[in-house]
C-alpha cells in the first residue's frame, strides 16, 4: 500500500517549508512485517516514530484508524508551558528546543515566544507560584514576579485590581498543533517509516506474554514492538490482548473559545495568560483571542460509548456549561463582553486518573509500549515523551527519571470504565488547582480498595487518603465523637497544617505508649520454589545476601545494571524455598513486573501477589513488647529482623515481625483478613492499660524522616544508589553471587558518589508562622544550588523542622565526588529556600540521637476511649 504520504513535496513560500501529501492510494493488504508498529498518527506518535528514525530504527509502521492527525492533535490549545514542576518541564523544555530547531529549519511552525502571566487572586496561590519558582530558578528556567502595572505593559488589556500577584516566564509560547504533528510525520516518513492509514488495529497478538504481531482489518502485521498511541481510544485497543493492557485514561469533554478579529488585538501576540484560581487560559489566536479552561468540574465524555471513530460527529457544545466559564474570562480580560460572534469548540482529551501522562513498557506484555494519556495539551509533551519512549524502546530501559509517568504506577482496578468517568470529572481541574502537599485527596472514585479495619477506623475518626487506590488512615481527629459528621481533611495549607496538634498526640503515643497503624496497604508477594531455585534467583535480583536462616528478615534493594533501585523490600525466610516480600504500596505492579521479568527461562519459581490475604497493623512503642505478651503466650522478647507465626488473642497464624516502618521499636503483625478486626479490637481493648492510641500514616512517615529512613519515589527510584542514599549495608558486594547491577555499585564505591542523602534540621524558622517545607525546595551550599528537598517534616523530638535532601557538587566545582567532608566542613553555610526566604540548614550524615518526648517537662497522657465491643 501506499499511503497518502509517501510522497512529500515541499513548496517553498517566503523563508519556510510547506509540508504537503499526495492524495491517497489504497490497497486490500498491507506489509506484513514491521520491527515497530505503532498504532495512532497524532502528534505523539509521529513523535515517537521521528525519534526511532532519528537514531536509526527506521523499520517502523504507524496504523492509523484515519488520517494522520484525525483525532485530537490538530485541535487544542497550541500553548507552550514552562513553568511546570520540574520532570514534566524537563520532557516540555525538549519539545520546544526540537520545534525551535524545526522552524529554524524552514519549517513553518507558526512559532512564537510569547512568554507568560500566571496569576494568583489568593495569598496561597502566591505562595505556590513563590514555591514553584523557587525549584524551577535554580535548574535553568528564567521567572520573575512582576508588579501590577508591569502586568499591563505586557498585556494591556488585563484587569489586575484584583490579583495578589503574578509571575512572568519568558520562555513560554505557542505554536500550531497542525504543522508540528504534519511535520514530525513527513520527517518521520523521509527516515523510513511507513504510514498507514484508514486502517484499524483488533488485536495486538501475544506469545509468552510477548507482542509478536498485530491483527488489523487489512491483515496481520509481525513486529518485534508495539506502541500504543491511540489517545482517546489507547484503554479500548489495550484490552484487546491477551492479556489485556491496563491503560487508565479516560476522555473528558474539554473547551475553548475562539473570539474571531478584535480590532484591539491585531497582528499583536500577547502573552499566554494563566488565570488559575479562574481556571481559564487565554492567548492570542490570529487576530483575536482564544480562551480555554480546567474546569474544577468537568464533563466525561461518551459516557453511554466506546469511542467512536468519527467522534466529531458525537460531541456536543454545552452553553449552559460554557456561560460560567465565559463570565471568568470575561473579568480578568474585560474586551472579551463586547465579543458577538465567539465559536465554541468541544475537543474532548484523555486524562489520567492522577492527571499526569501515562508512558513506558506494560507490566503484563511484554515490548507492549503506551504514550497517551497528555490531560489536555498533547504538543507541549509530544517532542520530549516521543524521544523518552523512543529511547526507552532502543535502550531496553529509561535514560531519564520517568517515574511520575511509568504505566505501571496503575492497577487494574484504576481501569474500570465507571471508576476513570467518575475521576475524570474532578481531575480536569486539579491542573490548575492549589495542591496543597499530602493535603488534596480525591473526592470521586473512593472506597474502593479498604482494608477490613476501614469502617471501624471511620468511627475513631479517620482521616483518609488514597494511594495506589488503598484508602489509608492518614491522621485521627481525637475530638469527634460517635454521632458528629464524619471529619475530612480540612482546608489545605502550606503552614503548619491544621491537624498538627492530632499528629503530636499519635507521635506521642508510639514514644511513650502504643501506637497502632494500620499498613495493610504495603504490597506482598510470595515466592517460592520446589527446590533452591529461589535462593540462587533471589541472590542474582538482590544486593544483600538473603540466604538467611528461616524466620529472619532482611533488607535488601533489587538494582539495574547502573545500579539504581528497582525494589526497595523486606525479604522474610519461611521456609528453605519460600520468602515472603514486603515493598512499597505504589510498588505492587512494577515489583510484581520486575521479578517476573526477571525470571529464568522454564523457570519453576512461583511469584504470586498476595497483598490481600493480609491485613497489616504496627504495633509501634516502647508499650508494644508488653501489650503482645498479655495477649499471647508465646515470649515476644525476640532480636529484631525475625518472624514467628504465633496466636494473637484466639486468632492463630499471625505472623508477628519484630521491626516496624518508623525506626521505633515495635511489631508488624501480617494478619490473614478474617481475623483482622478480632486482633484490632483485643489490641485496643488490653491496650488502654499501655496507653494504647490509633496513629495514621502522616506520624509513621514523620517517624521515618526523624529516624533518616529514606523511601520509594521519595528518596529511593532507579536513579539513585545505596551508596548515595546511605544505605550501603544492604549492599554484600562480597558475596560470591553476582547480582544485577554489582558491577556499577562496585565502581560507585572505589570511586565515590556524585550524590549523598543528607539530613537536616531548619534553623531560624517559625514553625507557628511560617511556610513550612514540603519537598522540591532548592538546598544552597555557600550561596550555590547544589540539590532539593525529598522529604521535610516536623521532628517532634527535637521540636524542629526538618527534611531529607541529595547533596552534589555546585556547577563551580571542579570535581563531581561528594564526599562526608565537603558536606561537613565547617565552612559551609546551608540555606533552603521556600517560597522565596531562606532560612540556614544544619546537615547530618546520620540521625540525631536526642531525647524522645516532645516536652520534655510534660508526660504522655494516654485518652481514655470508649469501645463498643
Amino acid at each position: 500500500m501506499i499511503s497518502r504520504n509517501s510522497i512529500i513535496f515541499f513548496y517553498k513560500n517566503s523563508t519556510h517549508l510547506s509540508v504537503k501529501f499526495s492524495t491517497h492510494y489504497s490497497s486490500p493488504n498491507i506489509p506484513s512485517q514491521a520491527h515497530v508498529v505503532i498504532a495512532g498518527a497524532g502528534v505523539v506518535a509521529n513523535s515517537v516514530a521521528y525519534h526511532l528514525v532519528q537514531n536509526g530504527w527506521k523499520d517502523v509502521m504507524l496504523i492509523e484508524q484515519g488520517t494522520i492527525g484525525s483525532g485530537t492533535s490538530h485541535f487544542g490549545s497550541g500553548t507552550l508551558g514552562l513553568f511546570k514542576p520540574i520532570q514534566h518541564r524537563n520532557l516540555i523544555w525538549y519539545s520546544i528546543k526540537l520545534y525551535k530547531e524545526l522552524q529554524q529549519m524552514g519549517y513553518d511552525l507558526q512559532m512564537k515566544k510569547t512568554g507568560s502571566i500566571n496569576i494568583a487572586q489568593t495569598k496561597d496561590r502566591l505562595i505556590a507560584l513563590k514555591r514553584r519558582m523557587a525549584y524551577n530558578i535554580p535548574t535553568g528556567l528564567h521567572c520573575e514576579l512582576v508588579s501590577k502595572d508591569k502586568l499591563q505593559e505586557f498585556h494591556p488589556y488585563l484587569r489586575v485590581d484584583d490579583i495578589e500577584g503574578a509571575v512572568w516566564v519568558p520562555e513560554d509560547g505557542v505554536i500550531d498543533p497542525t504543522s508540528v504533528c504534519d511535520t514530525l510525520a513527513s520527517l518521520a516518513q523521509q527516515g523510513g517509516a511507513k504510514y498507514i492509514e484508514y486502517t484499524s488495529v483488533k488485536r495486538i497478538l501475544t506469545k509468552n506474554r510477548r507482542v509478536y504481531a498485530i491483527e488489523t482489518d487489512k491483515g496481520n502485521v509481525f513486529c518485534d514492538y508495539f506502541v500504543n498511541c491511540t489517545g482517546m481510544w489507547a484503554r479500548e485497543l489495550g484490552l484487546q490482548c491477551d492479556p489485556p493492557v491496563s491503560i487508565p485514561a479516560y476522555p473528558a469533554q474539554h473547551f475553548y473559545a475562539t473570539t474571531g478579529p478584535l480590532p484591539q488585538v491585531n497582528e499583536e501576540y500577547l502573552p499566554i495568560v494563566r488565570d488559575y484560581d479562574a481556571q481559564t487560559y487565554i492567548r492570542s489566536y490570529g487576530n483575536g483571542l482564544m480562551v480555554g479552561w480546567f474546569e474544577l468540574e468537568a464533563k466525561p465524555a461518551f459516557e453511554q460509548k466506546k469511542v467512536p471513530k468519527n467522534w466529531k460527529d458525537h460531541i456536543t457544545k454545552d452553553f449552559n456549561h460554557f456561560r460560567p466559564l465565559w463570565e471568568k474570562a470575561v473579568n480578568r480580560v474585560p474586551m472579551l463582553k463586547d465579543c458577538t460572534k465567539t465559536e465554541l469548540t468541544n475537543s474532548p482529551d484523555n486524562f489520567t486518573p492522577d492527571g499526569r501522562w501515562i508512558l513506558g513498557e506494560s507490566s503484563e506484555v511484554k515490548n507492549y509500549f503506551v504514550a497517551c494519556g497528555m490531560n489536555g495539551n498533547s504538543l507541549q509533551g509530544a517532542g520530549g515523551i516521543g524521544k523518552a519512549v523512543a529511547d526507552w524502546i532502543i535502550e531496553g530501559k529509561p535514560k531519564q527519571d520517568l517515574l511520575p509517568f511509568n504505566v505501571q504506577r496503575f492497577l487494574n482496578v484504576h481501569n474500570s470504565r465507571l471508576y476513570l468517568q467518575q475521576r475524570t470529572k474532578e481531575v480536569v481541574g486539579r491542573h490548575y488547582s492549589i495542591l496543597y502537599p499530602f493535603q488534596c485527596e480525591y473526592k470521586y472514585a473512593r472506597k474502593l480498595r479498604c482494608s477490613p479495619l476501614y469502617s471501624v477506623l471511620e468511627t475513631k475518626g479517620a482521616v483518609f487518603g488514597i494511594k495506589m487506590a488503598y484508602e489509608r488512615a492518614l491522621y485521627f481527629d481525637s475530638t469527634y465523637k460517635k454521632g458528629d459528621k464524619k471529619p475530612e481533611m480540612p482546608q489545605g495549607s502550606y503552614f503548619k497544617p491544621k491537624f498538627f496538634d492530632f499528629m503530636k498526640e499519635e507521635y506521642l503515643a508510639c514514644k511513650e505508649g502504643v501506637g497502632v497503624i494500620d499498613m495493610s496497604s504495603f504490597s506482598k508477594i510470595l515466592l517460592k520454589s520446589g527446590g533452591l531455585e529461589i535462593v540462587e534467583y533471589l541472590q542474582r535480583l538482590c544486593a544483600n545476601d538473603i540466604d538467611i536462616p528461616l524466620g529472619t528478615i532482611i533488607h535488601t534493594g533489587m538494582h539495574n545494571e547502573r545500579g539504581g533501585y528497582e525494589n526497595d523490600c523486606m525479604l522474610i525466610r519461611q521456609s528453605e524455598n519460600c520468602f515472603f516480600m514486603i515493598s512499597p504500596t505504589s510498588q505492587q505492579t512494577r515489583v510484581f513486573d520486575w521479578v517476573t521479568r526477571n525470571l529464568p527461562n522454564n523457570s519453576t519459581i512461583d511469584v504470586n501477589d498476595v497483598t490481600s490475604m493480609y491485613t497489616v497493623i504496627n504495633v509501634v512503642g516502647p508499650k508494644a513488647v508488653a501489650l503482645l505478651s498479655e495477649l499471647s503466650n508465646t515470649d515476644m522478647k525476640f532480636a529484631p529482623f525475625l518472624c514467628k507465626k504465633v496466636n494473637v488473642g484466639y486468632a492463630s497464624d499471625v505472623m508477628v515481625m519484630s521491626f516496624t516502618h518508623t525506626g521505633e521499636p515495635g511489631f508488624c503483625l501480617y494478619i490473614p483478613s478474617e481475623y483482622a478486626l478480632h486482633v484490632y479490637y483485643k489490641l485496643m481493648t488490653v491496650g488502654r492499660d499501655f496507653g494504647v492510641r490509633d496513629v495514621g500514616t502522616f506520624t509513621q512517615r514523620l517517624m521515618r524522616i526523624e529516624r533518616f529512613i529514606p523511601f520509594w519515589a521519595e528518596e529511593l527510584n532507579s536513579f539513585t544508589t545505596a551508596f548515595e542514599a546511605g544505605i550501603g549495608f544492604t549492599v554484600r558486594l562480597e558475596k560470591k553471587e553476582n547480582f544485577t547491577g554489582k558491577a556499577a555499585l562496585q565502581k560507585q564505591k572505589d570511586q565515590g558518589v556524585k550524590k549523598q542523602l543528607v539530613f537536616f534540621y531548619l534553623n531560624d524558622i517559625d514553625h507557628d508562622e511560617d511556610v513550612w517545607p514540603w519537598g522540591g525546595e532548592p538546598i544552597y551550599r555557600n550561596n550555590e544550588y547544589v540539590g532539593n528537598v525529598t522529604s521535610s517534616g516536623y521532628g517532634f523530638a527535637a521540636n524542629k523542622l526538618i527534611c531529607l535532601g541529595y547533596i552534589r557538587q555546585p556547577k563551580s566545582s571542579n570535581t563531581t565526588i561528594v564526599t562526608s567532608e565537603y558536606i561537613l566542613a565547617k565552612n559551609a553555610k546551608y540555606e533552603i529556600d521556600i517560597a522565596g526566604h531562606r532560612f540556614r540548614l544544619t546537615p547530618h550524615l546520620r540521625a540525631p540521637i536526642i531525647g524522645t518526648a516532645v516536652n520534655q517537662n510534660s508526660k504522655y497522657r494516654p485518652t481514655a476511649v470508649k469501645y463498643n465491643l
